[in-house]
């Protein structure tokens, strides 16, 4: 299947491991040529030599921090002026810490704000110019299941990523007559450092290992195992093609069936 992504010029945040890593090592495959970003310059370079030497095509590294909004802003103009034009934004920044409500301050609440919603505010209104300028479009939000179904100890999560599936379904109506579509991919529990502090978290508070904590995850999945991510990414990627130019305004579970919603 041509997902007619050859050419497309993206930007994929939070990129030099994890979910954001593999959702740019897929575009570049499908022939995009990719901005990727991170607040690690070592690490995000030697990601983008990587994925560069994988699959044959571009990858730009640009050091930013998606909580500023100087960096975001400095992260959008590069790319425009490397490739003249934005067709796919993929934002992804690592979650909030774990915690029940008690646990956090304002200042944790501030800084959640700041990472989880702020940060995808901040990217799409960025990103809107040059898309709109083009009439063509594509934004997805990297979120988790925890939008849909919150998850315990994870009331930051639970909020914010909430808020972010509200915000995209509210933008996929008012730039739908700009051909921009808006969605959302929700995490379930894919291997990655992510889920490894998780575990980590878990593990803590009920006095167990690591890899048993790991084991209670898997078991909570129909599936019965953890997610990889490149089979997340799959799903970015084909959202963000042409043949998905009908799908906008939905959140999408990679989640192997953890979700009990059927809507």
């Amino acid at each position: 299947m041509d997902l007619g992504l050859s050419e497309r010029v993206a930007i994929t945040t939070a990129s030099s491991k994890g979910l954001g890593k593999a959702i740019a090592m897929e575009l570049a495959r499908e022939g995009a040529k990719v901005v990727i970003s991170s607040r690690d310059e070592a690490r995000l370079r030697h990601a983008a030599h990587e994925i560069s030497t994988a699959t044959g095509n571009p990858v730009v590294p640009v050091v930013a921090d998606v909580t500023r909004a100087e960096d975001v802003e400095r992260l959008v103009a590069e790319t425009l002026r490397r490739f003249g034009r934005l067709d796919i934004l993929v934002t992804n920044a690592g979650g909030p810490p774990p915690g029940g409500f008690e646990a956090h301050d304002d200042a944790a609440w501030e800084a959640a704000f700041r990472l989880t919603l702020l940060s995808v505010t901040r990217l799409i209104r960025a990103a809107l110019p040059a898309m709109k300028a083009r009439r063509w479009g594509r934004i997805i939000n990297v979120t988790g299941t925890s939008a849909r179904q919150p998850v315990d100890d994870l009331v930051l999560s639970n909020a914010y990523r909430a808020a972010v599936v509200n915000l995209a379904k509210t933008l996929s109506r008012s730039l739908a007559p700009y051909n921009i579509t808006v969605n959302n991919v929700a995490a379930g529990t894919i291997l990655t450092d992510r889920v490894q502090e998780l575990a980590e978290s878990r593990a803590r508070a009920q006095g167990i290992e690591v890899e048993q904590a790991l084991a209670q995850f898997t078991r909570e999945i129909p599936l019965g195992r953890l997610g990889r991510p490149e089979e997340f990414a799959a799903v970015v990627v084909f959202l963000a093609s042409e043949r998905a130019g009908y799908i906008t305004g939905v959140t999408l579970p990679v989640d192997g069936g953890v979700i009990r919603a059927s809507w």
